[in-house]
C-alpha cells in the first residue's frame, strides 16, 4: 500500500465519538469500521477499538449468542442463510459473524460468505461479516469476541457465529456462545468414525440438515442414533438434555423447531442460573486468552527480539544450539528491554 492511499484511508476513518455514536445507532458503516479496528493490530488501532469498546460496554450483553458448527458439506451457509431469514422475519436483528479458513503460508483467505448468502446479505435486518480466521485454533479469529461486543451494542439481537469445520478446537467457540449447535448429515454409523467425542459433549443440539426427499427416512433414523449416543455422553449444559433432531435448510423445515429449542434453552438455563454462571466463566476464560494474546504480540513486537529470532532460526537448524537455549537467550533479551 502506497504512502499516498494510506493518507487518503487515515483520512476517512472517523473519529472514536463518531464511531461510537454511530454504532449506537445502527449504522452499519460504522459497525464496519469499529471491528476493523478491532481486527487489526496496528498499535494505534488497538488503542482506538479499546475506547470504543470501553464506551459502548453498557450496551453489550443483551443478545443471544449462537455458535454454529459442521462437517463438511453439512450445508451451515444454506442453513444460516435460511435460519438467519426466519429470525428477520420474526422481527430479530440478526448478525452473523462468519469466519473463512486463511492459509497457514499466505494467510490468504476467500471471504465468500456474502456471496453465499445472498438474500441474508440483502435483508435490512441482517448484517454479515466475513473474517479470516488467520490460522487461529478452530477457525475463530481471535477477535470474534469482542465484534460479539459491537454487534450487541448495535443493536443486533441474535449473534451467529459460524465456526470453520470440526475438531476439539471448537472449545473456543463454546467460550464465547450460548447455544452451540452442530449440523451433520446423514450415515451416523460412519460420520461417527471421525468425530471426536470432545465435539458431541460441547454442543447444546445436534441438527441432521438435508432431511428431504429420498433422504428425509435416513435422516430421522441417523437423529435417532445420535438420541442414543448423547442418551450416554455428558451434556454440553448442566440441566439441559442435548437434543438432536431434523431439519432441511432448502425447504426451510425445521428452522421453527430450531428456535423454540434455543428459547427452551434459555428459558431453562436463565431459570437455573446456568445462563449467567456461563457467561460469567466466558468473561474469565476471554481474560486469560487475552493477557496470553497480548504478552504474545508484545513479545514479537519486540525491536531486539525481532533482530536476534533469525539468527537463533538458523543455529537451530544447523543443531548448534538447543530450542530451549535459544527461548532462554530471547526471553533475557526481552526482558532486558522492560
Amino acid at each position: 500500500m502506497t504512502k499516498e492511499k494510506k493518507k487518503v484511508l487515515r483520512k476517512q476513518e472517523r473519529s472514536t465519538e463518531e464511531i461510537v455514536s454511530g454504532v449506537k445507532a445502527g449504522i452499519r458503516s460504522d459497525l464496519a469500521q469499529a471491528i476493523t479496528l478491532v481486527e487489526s493490530n496496528a498499535a494505534r488501532h488497538f488503542s482506538k477499538s479499546q475506547d470504543i469498546l470501553g464506551q459502548l460496554m453498557p450496551d453489550t450483553g443483551k443478545s443471544v449468542r449462537i455458535g454454529i458448527s459442521g462437517v463438511p458439506g453439512a450445508g451451515k451457509s444454506t442453513f444460516i442463510e435460511a435460519f438467519g431469514l426466519f429470525l428477520c422475519n420474526q422481527g430479530k436483528k440478526v448478525a452473523v459473524l462468519a469466519v473463512d479458513p486463511s492459509s497457514s503460508r499466505t494467510g490468504g483467505s476467500i471471504l465468500g460468505d456474502k456471496t453465499r448468502m445472498e438474500q441474508l446479505a440483502r435483508h435490512p435486518q441482517a448484517f454479515i461479516r466475513p473474517s479470516p480466521s488467520s490460522g487461529t485454533l478452530g477457525g475463530v479469529h481471535r477477535k470474534t469476541r469482542e465484534s460479539i461486543l459491537l454487534c450487541e451494542a448495535a443493536g443486533f439481537d441474535v449473534i451467529l457465529v459460524e465456526t470453520v469445520g470440526v475438531g476439539q478446537s471448537e472449545a473456543i467457540v463454546r467460550d464465547m456462545v450460548d447455544f452451540f449447535l452442530l449440523l451433520v448429515l446423514t450415515g451416523a454409523g460412519d460420520e461417527l468414525q471421525g468425530m471426536k467425542k470432545g465435539i458431541m459433549e460441547l454442543v447444546d443440539a445436534i441438527l441432521v440438515n438435508k432431511a428431504d426427499g429420498e433422504n428425509a427416512a435416513k435422516a430421522k433414523k441417523t437423529a435417532e442414533e445420535y438420541r442414543q449416543i448423547l442418551h450416554f455422553l455428558q451434556p454440553a449444559t448442566e440441566g439441559w438434555e442435548t437434543k438432536a433432531f431434523t431439519c432441511s435448510a432448502l425447504y426451510e423445515n425445521g428452522i421453527d423447531q430450531t428456535w423454540e429449542t434455543i428459547n427452551e434453552f434459555l428459558e431453562t438455563t436463565i431459570a437455573s442460573g446456568e445462563f449467567d454462571k456461563r457467561r460469567n466463566e466466558q468473561k474469565k476464560t476471554w481474560l486469560y486468552t487475552s493477557v496470553k494474546s497480548q504478552l504474545e504480540m508484545m513479545f514479537f513486537q519486540n525491536d531486539e527480539v525481532k533482530k536476534q529470532l533469525p539468527e537463533l532460526e538458523k543455529e537451530i537448524q544447523v543443531d548448534r544450539i538447543s530450542v530451549s537455549a535459544a527461548v532462554n537467550q530471547l526471553m533475557e533479551i526481552y526482558k532486558k528491554g522492560q
